[in-house]
């Protein structure tokens, strides 16, 4: 893949310059893709309330950027902004190119105020829906867009040619500045406050106030089949998704595909994707309701003791009818969808993904030995509160969360170029730990109140090149078991196993599918439970993992899997591009 020069132009406010990309040509029969990305305040109404957001080229959600498998995407993106800022591209394993990756202070210094950063996205194997989003403080929240990846040319889908795709992205609205929230959240210590509707593509919907004319409506034809390209770009919430009168035939996630498997609703946690066949199957003349059917997107709350958006995102299902103009103005059929707090329908669903495991699209599980076992336990924590002062936390101390209790401490200066600069002594230390100091019943009731503090630490693990590693993930407790969305930067990996309460290393791993498990980015770990995932680090770099659920993932509940190099050129991490951000 070492060749060439990718000629890229600044097309928005600054002068007209070619530049030197990722040294990457994109494999046989692919290509190269141009885009720009402007980053500025625009201003947008939702709920009656107007306010300033970021967003890109003036869009919100941003611009889909579609390609194939195989090809390769820059992106200039343009910081006109107030803030600084990065972009990540969810799910791309971007090969030896960690420095495209963009979390900041991880593989980054972020894009400063007018400034500007060329992005090279490396697509490999990946095939369905991803996404790309900020990822610097809170500013996802309306600063993210679809990738859709087709097939290469001369393949096809492994099931039947949609009609049409369809593109929705869940989401999360605040009336409040999000990022202040955040600063204050961070100076007292104390929760951040939830927001004021889940969204569909950036539309409440029209059970909320002043949001009718705005939302979201998907036109379809009788007997046609639609692919559903679904998103979870929230926050803070899971949710469950469905629409009225049909079924959903889920084909993929997270840009894999799936053996088919047809539904009522789905759960999807954030950072996740969902492909599903949505069949217009109803007969004109089937129903009153005008064939109108609500898509409705309902939070997924595994902790009720939390405070939590507790409302349904709804958008619209309309058949084309030459029905008169009152049926088809009448009120939409609505979605059977779960309770709120409904762990076993969650469950139902994430039981039923399986990798597709076909020839085409085989699944290749490290199921012979394993070089990496890790047990990394996740936990609410609490830190003291600075001085003498009083937080808003438990206990008068501030919120922290932890990985083996260990809370995450962000350095002034990216892991990445400390570790290509092998200053890494000086900004992280390379000891995060296989498993969690102390072991107890970390799914039972009635933690103890010293198993409620964490350390700061900027822990690393250091991986060989191509060794072959299982993470199980524990949920633990301390201060209320809940599910978490734990996602891997630069990898995809198997979903092997899951269950409830403690993991047990001697009789769990004997219920492990190592045959056609899920092959996801994101892993949704059940509430008081443990989720099990095998991947072969076979992608030399600096890669984050975290939870993300935003609020964990500033409060420390991460760490970085530095990845060694290879023997041959292949197996090795690409060098240090041109116009990297200083921090």
């Amino acid at each position: 893949m070492v060749m060439g020069r990718v000629a890229t132009l600044w097309l928005v406010g600054v002068a007209l310059t070619t530049l030197v990309a990722a040294s990457v040509t994109p494999a046989e029969g692919s290509k190269n893709h141009h885009h720009d990305f402007v980053i500025k305040e625009t201003n947008y109404t939702r709920l009656c309330h107007e306010k300033a957001v970021l967003a890109v080229n003036g869009q919100f959600p941003g611009p889909t950027i579609y390609a194939r498998k195989g090809d390769i995407v820059v992106v200039n993106v343009i910081n006109q902004g107030n803030k600084n800022i990065t972009i990540h591209w969810h799910g791309v394993d971007q090969p030896r190119n960690p420095w495209s990756d963009g979390p900041e202070y991880i593989t980054q210094c972020p894009i400063q105020p007018g400034a500007n950063l060329t992005y090279t996205v490396i697509l490999s194997e990946e095939e369905g829906t991803l996404w790309w989003h900020a990822h610097s403080d809170f500013d996802r929240t309306t600063v993210h867009g679809a990738i859709v990846i087709h097939p290469k040319l001369g393949t096809t889908f492994p099931f039947k040619k949609p009609h049409k795709e369809i593109p929705v992205i869940l989401g999360e609205w605040w009336n409040a500045d999000v990022n202040r929230l955040l600063e204050e959240a961070k100076r007292t210590g104390g929760e951040v406050g939830i927001s004021d509707a889940n969204t569909i593509n950036g539309q409440p919907g029209d059970l909320f106030p002043c949001s009718m004319n705005g939302t979201f409506k998907v036109h379809v034809e009788s007997g046609k089949t639609y692919l559903l390209r679904i998103i979870n770009a929230a926050l803070a919430n899971e949710l469950f998704f469905g629409v009225a009168g049909h079924r959903l035939t889920v084909v993929g996630t997270d840009a894999r595909y799936t053996k088919p498997f047809t539904v009522d609703y789905i759960m999807i946690s954030p950072g996740q994707t969902v492909d599903a066949l949505l069949e217009a199957d109803r007969a004109t003349n089937s129903s009153s309701n005008g064939r109108r059917y609500y898509m409705a997107a309902r939070t997924f709350a595994s902790n009720t003791g939390i405070d939590f958006n507790n409302s349904t995102a709804t958008a619209i299902v309309e058949y084309s009818t030459d029905a008169p103009r009152a049926a088809r103005a009448s009120t939409p059929e609505f979605p059977n969808l779960p309770a709120v707090n409904d762990t076993d329908a969650a469950a139902a669903y994430t039981e039923q993904l399986r990798s597709l495991a076909s020839k085409d699209h085989p699944a290749d599980v490290p199921a012979g030995h394993v070089d990496e076992h890790m047990l990394i336990t996740i936990a609410v924590n609490v830190l003291p509160c600075a001085g003498n002062a009083t937080c808003d936390g438990p206990l008068g101390s501030r919120f922290a969360a932890s990985l083996n209790n260990v809370s995450f401490q962000t350095p002034s200066v990216d892991v990445l170029d400390a570790y290509y600069g092998s200053v890494g002594g000086g900004v992280y230390e390379a000891d995060f730990p296989d498993e969690p100091p102390f072991f107890f019943n970390f799914t039972g009731d009635n933690v103890p109140t010293e198993r409620w503090f964490t350390k700061r630490g900027t822990k690393v693990k250091v991986l060989g090149y191509g060794a072959a590693v299982e993470v199980v993930f524990q949920d633990t407790a301390i201060l209320g078991a809940e599910t978490h969305p734990m996602h891997l930067h630069g990898y995809a990996f198997y979903v092997v196993g899951r269950g409830l309460g403690n993991f047990d290393r001697h009789k769990d791993p004997a219920t492990y599918n190592l045959i056609d498990p899920p092959y996801q980015n994101t892993v949704s770990v059940p509430k008081a439970g443990w989720a099990a995932v095998r991947f072969r680090a076979a992608n030399p770099g600096v890669w984050f993992m975290h939870c993300h659920f935003d609020r964990h993932q500033v409060w420390g509940m991460d760490t970085v899997f530095i990845v060694k190099d290879g023997k041959t050129p292949e197996a090795k991490m690409m060098r240090r591009p041109a116009g990297m951000p200083r921090c």
